[in-house]
């Protein structure tokens, strides 16, 4: 897989681009849009200006957390565990940082992505 940086670096925009792309570096870039999104979500991104934390938003993070658990389900048989390890792992820190943020607990299997997953702790 390629660095972050050469991953980021891919133009989904441009289909004739996209053709040269390997399949599994536009996995890893969608993985990584939706983990961003995702962590920004949970409150996880920069404080602005005046150092305030980023609002959360529990609802949004839950669907992305899912949307991400689906890819990386689906995907890993696909693209190997050297591809999906690394996936799987931001995804479990997500699950982990969702049940964090979250007031009241989901029961296990039940928080964002654990039906594709299994209950994380």
């Amino acid at each position: 897989m390629s660095t972050t940086s050469e991953t980021a670096a891919i133009d989904l925009s441009d289909p004739r681009d996209l053709a040269e792309v390997p399949a599994v570096e536009v996995i890893a870039t969608l993985a990584v849009h939706l983990m961003t999104a995702a962590a920004v979500q949970l409150g996880l991104g920069e404080p602005d200006e005046h150092g305030h934390a980023p609002e959360k938003d529990l609802d949004e993070a839950r669907k992305l957390i899912t949307a991400l658990a689906g890819l990386v389900t689906a995907a890993a048989p696909e693209i190997g565990s050297q591809h999906a390890l690394p996936l799987r792992d931001g995804l479990r820190t997500l699950q982990l940082a969702f049940r964090e943020a979250s007031a009241v607990q989901d029961t296990p299997g039940q928080g964002p992505g654990e039906k594709l997953t299994g209950p994380v702790n």
